[in-house]
């Protein structure tokens, strides 16, 4: 007969230790670079003040990774995790093509 407990404890610790390897993975990501063929695809730049506004005349000086619906950080992150560079951090500042204004 097995001890409820300690199935408890073996499971409480794995869950704890995935946890633990994501946010490990997170703080591990690297930054996204603008030279990076989806970033180039997409327009992005990491300062946002340098979109090029004749190729994206819909860009708006308000619109920036933080306030982005792709964006997954805090709004008061400097970089973050966006949903469409998997891996990769983006910069709160910065914008590309796909900004979608966070709900």
């Amino acid at each position: 007969m097995s001890n409820p407990s300690r199935r408890t404890f073996v499971i409480s610790v794995a869950a704890g230790s995935a946890g633990l390897a994501a946010s490990h993975a997170w703080a591990q990501a690297a930054t996204l670079s603008e030279s990076d063929p989806q970033a180039v695809a997409l327009g992005y730049k990491a300062d946002a003040t340098k979109v090029d506004k004749a190729k994206y005349p819909q860009h708006q000086a308000t619109q920036m990774c933080h306030n982005c619906q792709l964006f997954q950080g805090k709004a008061s992150d400097a970089t973050g995790p966006c949903q469409l560079y998997a891996g990769k951090l983006v910069s709160a500042k910065g914008w590309c093509s796909a900004w979608v204004k966070k709900a």
